[in-house]
Parts: structure tokens; sequence; C-alpha cells
């Protein structure tokens, strides 16, 4: 019997729930701008999966998809918090490294 699948089913089950937690808490407490960091992080990841063993290239590969996913939804979370489904945090957010670049740039959106 081989479990592969399963385990890639479950780990990337486990990664798309973790998704969702990381993009509502990233966006409370550090806002939407940040959003390029875990793009890039996901896109690093992808690109060393493709060295990588068969198993690992997988793991890896969720891993970066799901950075890039949450990556999108950063700015959908901060309209949701705007528009009342989710609370706002009430004080200052950090601004991300680069912010007049990152301002410059539309947030990506799947």
């Amino acid at each position: 019997m081989n479990v592969i699948g399963l385990g890639l089913g479950l780990f990337s089950f486990f990664m798309i729930g973790f998704g969702f937690v990381w993009v509502i808490r990233g966006e409370y407490y550090l806002g939407y701008l940040w959003w390029p960091y875990p793009l890039l992080f996901g896109i690093i990841l992808i690109i060393v999966s493709l060295f990588m063993s068969p198993i690992w290239s997988a793991l890896l590969g969720i891993t970066g998809a799901s950075s890039i996913w949450g990556a999108t939804e950063m700015k959908e979370q901060a309209v949701r918090a705007d528009l009342g489904w989710f609370r706002r945090n009430p004080r200052p957010k950090p601004a991300p490294p680069l912010v007049e670049v990152i301002k410059k740039i539309p947030a990506p959106h799947l």
C-alpha cells in the first residue's frame, strides 16, 4: 500500500488551513503592505523544490503555492476587515521595508 498520496493530501489540507490563519493574523498585526514578502518566499520555495527529491519537492511546492496564495489574499483580508467581517487592529502597523516602492505596485489578485 502506498500512503504517500494520503500524506501529501493531509499536508495540503494542513497548509491550506494554516494559510487562512497566517493571512488573517498577518494582516491584523502587519497590514496588507507586507504582501511581497510571502510572495517572494513562495516563489523561492517553488524554485528550490525543482532541485529536491520527489517527496521534498512536493512538500516545498505545496508550501510555496500556499504562501503565494496567502500573499494574494492579504489585500482582500484588509477589505474584509474594513467591511467589519474581522476585527481591525487599533494599533499602528509597522511599515515594511521598501514601503514606498510597494505602495506603487498594485497588490496581486487571483
